[in-house]
């Protein structure tokens, strides 16, 4: 066994494209929102909050999730920073982080939904300073899971 850091966890989450709790799952958006719609049956029986869901589902996402490459390589992208598209605040970023397998510089954040086709061009407040981004698939390393070890 060998230590590691907590933002080497961190590292490898945002490149397999898994979602942290109070960073990414996050009680302001729905389950549709945040991409995991697929695990909502809303045909099953009765559960609590169908009827939320049901609503939160007709009448669409207000943002979406989404993985972004950043262009800068001085900084990642922290949580809160602002994603901007033409002068425009269209999001905020979740989380982010370097990529050390892909030698990506990572974030996640919420997007308007028009905004969240992937190959989409933001810009992302780093330090000051607005850093070119584009969203990427979900998964930038390892995206069929051929990797995966038990």
């Amino acid at each position: 066994l060998r230590l590691f850091g907590a933002r080497a966890v961190d590292s490898m989450r945002l490149e397999k494209g898994y979602l942290h709790w109070k960073s990414d799952i996050l009680t302001e958006f729905d389950p549709f929102e945040t991409g995991l719609g697929r695990f909502v049956e809303l045909e099953k029986n009765e559960f609590v909050g169908k009827e939320a869901l049901q609503e939160c589902h007709a009448a669409g996402p207000r943002k979406r999730l989404v993985a972004l490459r950043v262009e800068g390589d001085f900084a990642p992208a922290i949580g809160g920073a602002s994603v901007m598209r033409g002068g425009r605040v269209v999001g905020t970023v979740t989380s982010g982080d370097w990529g050390h397998r892909t030698g990506l510089n990572l974030a996640l954040a919420f997007v308007d939904p028009d905004l969240a086709l992937e190959g989409s061009e933001h810009e992302i407040d780093i330090i000051g300073q607005r850093v070119p981004a584009r969203v990427i698939p979900p998964c930038p390393y390892d995206p069929n899971y051929a990797n995966i070890r038990g």
